[in-house]
């Protein structure tokens, strides 16, 4: 027994939690990033592609109150390119993640209603965006980093 309680106090130390937390991150960052990619010109960083105008002017996206048409391309494209940056550096990884968990649960509202795209897809994004709003960006990222820095 005693042997079993020294491997989980192991496995929940510091460093496999930032482990954990850092796969997350890069996860999590992974899929909105390459998201991101898809609404911009080939070769550009920022360049909005005009296919992505139009998906933001045309069915389902304008289903999106406030965010449709021009806007909605603007601000969507933007928030995918930087919220996965502070979610990789482990930068107010909270913020990042509470920014992902929202845009989740926008899509999952008025993009795909369908309740299959929850649970094959929108659950797993939802899981990793709370783990980290929890747990933070982990040993191994910036936030920890400058929280040491600063006392």
């Amino acid at each position: 027994m005693e042997q079993v309680a020294k491997l989980i106090d192991r496995l929940s130390g510091a460093v496999p939690e930032g482990i954990a937390l850092l796969f997350t991150r890069v996860a999590l960052a992974g899929i909105f990033w390459r998201s991101a990619r898809t609404k911009v010109e080939d070769g550009s960083f920022l360049t909005i592609k005009d296919t992505t105008f139009f998906q933001f002017s045309d069915a389902p996206f304008n289903q999106v109150p406030i965010l449709n048409g021009e806007l909605g391309a603007y601000v969507t494209t933007y928030t995918e390119h930087v919220l996965p940056i502070l979610l990789l550096l482990g930068l107010a990884t909270r913020l990042g993640a509470l920014g992902v968990l929202g845009m989740t649960l926008v899509i999952q509202t008025f993009v795909f209603p369908e309740m299959a795209v929850w649970w094959q897809t929108h659950i797993l994004w939802v899981a990793m965006a709370l783990v980290l709003i929890v747990r933070g960006g982990g040993l191994f990222s910036l936030d920890r980093l400058i929280g040491h820095r600063l006392g």
